[in-house]
């Protein structure tokens, strides 16, 4: 493994040397060495209710008895589709491997239905390994490629346009050309710290997607953590 991790941004947390974790229990970690750590990280919010708690220890080890991947439905599907309809009041459920897949398949989808080919995204946002996204505003405000967006497929410009965060004029002459087939952003920016969205800003940016016939995707893998049905309902 180049650099003694088995994915190459590992290296770049703080530190002289990767920390290799031994066990993981509710807010902490252990390292090999037997250094106990509070982890404010939580797996990227994928363990944002404490790492390994008991009754999802005993779920997995039942279906690992049970069989892990047979590529079929199971009776589990439904019930999780149902809660999430609960939780998040959308009707229709679909299930990827990763935060990157769903955001790939659902800016497709939107390209399918609307017929249009530009995605806007915003600055500095974090939407996994999307290309679409690999994006930021230079100097003058063009959009470019972001710094280590190595072998990109086309220049970002041809598919992405970006605006900073709570700039609803930046956003509606993103939108104005008619062009742009979905918005992808989170409701609160969390890769720069956080930032808020200023009063208003999220209905304004609702009503510009709907004045101009595009799509609103909003990618609430980080910001779930606000409550049962993540930020999109309490700010509802």
């Amino acid at each position: 493994m180049p650099g003694g991790v088995p994915m190459s941004w590992m290296v770049k947390w703080p530190g002289a040397y990767p920390v290799y974790v031994a066990s993981a229990n509710g807010a902490k970690f252990t390292d090999v060495d037997g250094n106990s750590y509070i982890d404010f990280c939580l797996g990227d919010t994928g363990s944002m209710t404490g790492h390994s708690p008991a009754a999802t220890v005993a779920a997995v080890r039942e279906q690992a008895g049970n069989g892990i991947t047979v590529m079929l439905p199971t009776a589990d599907a439904a019930i999780v589709s149902r809660e999430l309809t609960s939780r998040f009041g959308l009707p229709l459920w679909q299930f990827t491997v990763s935060a990157t897949d769903a955001n790939r398949h659902v800016i497709r989808y939107s390209r399918l239905l609307t017929g249009r080919s530009k995605i806007v995204v915003i600055d500095r946002c974090y939407h996994g390994s999307v290309d679409e996204t690999f994006a930021t505003l230079d100097d003058a405000g063009n959009t470019v490629a972001r710094e280590g967006n190595i072998g990109a497929p086309v220049d970002p410009a041809l598919t992405t346009r970006v605006v900073e965060f709570n700039d609803l004029a930046g956003m509606e002459a993103a939108l104005a050309k008619g062009d742009v087939a979905a918005i992808l952003m989170e409701p609160a920016m969390t890769n720069v710290g956080i930032v808020l969205p200023s009063e208003g800003y999220l209905d304004s940016v609702a009503a510009l997607a709907k004045k101009y016939g595009t799509l609103l995707i909003i990618d609430e893998t980080h910001t779930i953590s606000v409550g049962t049905g993540g930020m999109t309902k309490f700010h509802n």
